[in-house]
């Protein structure tokens, strides 16, 4: 049995799992799938490890194309995500329609899960720098909560952890339990766009233009959907 070994983020996780299952069955291709933030993925792959796929944020894409590691015209766009806060099943459900309900929210709620800044989570980062602008991080600061680096923010509302989290919409999703308040309101959303790609070098590059075919055919797409994401 060939084998394709990929890189993928773990922000279609919630998607792209069953959707590589699927794929295993019906090509007969196994797939050696490695999960991290994209950030983690670059960092393996500036250390010299390679890929035959990627799926990584656009940002990622572009940075391996500058450097000649992506095959030209092989980067595809596969579907969107916004940051969205989420709390466990059956718990209240704050108020968080406007920027400052959002803000008296975060300055009102005891903890907060959200991905670490410094693995380089997009939704991390982003709200680090956030709370910055919002002049409140220091007032917050002592209510984060960090899952471990490339995990799941929700999985801390399960343990008690944390009382509400943050990240984007289809990583929330995929922690059975939780359940979706809203997204980021207004500009103070971030859409973070997801792209597959074929790494040079590749060992079976027919096997891949097969994934990445089937990672957009209108099944797929219908999985992103139902899995909170935004297909292309």
């Amino acid at each position: 049995m060939s084998e394709l070994t990929v890189f993928s983020t773990i922000g279609v996780r919630s998607a792209a799992e069953g959707l590589f299952q699927s794929y295993e069955k019906s090509s007969g291709v196994k797939l050696a799938v490695t999960w991290g933030t994209a950030p983690m993925l670059l960092k393996r792959l500036d250390g010299g490890e390679t890929a035959d796929v990627l799926v990584l944020s656009r940002a990622g894409i572009e940075a391996l194309k500058q450097q000649g590691k992506v095959v030209a015209g092989s980067e595809v766009a596969l579907a969107s995500s916004g940051v969205a806060i989420a709390v466990k099943q059956g718990a209240p459900k704050p108020d968080i329609s406007t920027p400052e309900a959002f803000k008296q929210m975060l300055l009102a709620c005891k903890s907060i899960a959200c991905s670490e800044p410094s693995a380089g989570g997009a939704s991390g980062v982003y709200f680090a720098k956030l709370i910055e602008r919002m002049g409140i991080a220091d007032v917050l600061k002592p209510k984060i909560k960090y899952p471990p680096p490339g995990g799941f923010c929700a999985a801390l509302l399960m343990t008690g952890e944390a009382e509400l989290a943050l990240q984007q919409k289809p990583e929330l999703l995929h922690i059975e339990g939780s359940e979706i308040v809203g997204m980021l309101p207004g500009d103070l959303n971030l859409i973070t766009e997801f792209v597959a790609g074929i790494m040079q070098d590749g060992k079976n590059i027919e096997a891949a233009k097969a994934l990445i075919a089937m990672l957009q055919s209108p099944d797929a797409k219908r999985v992103f959907q139902l899995k909170g994401l935004d297909p292309s």
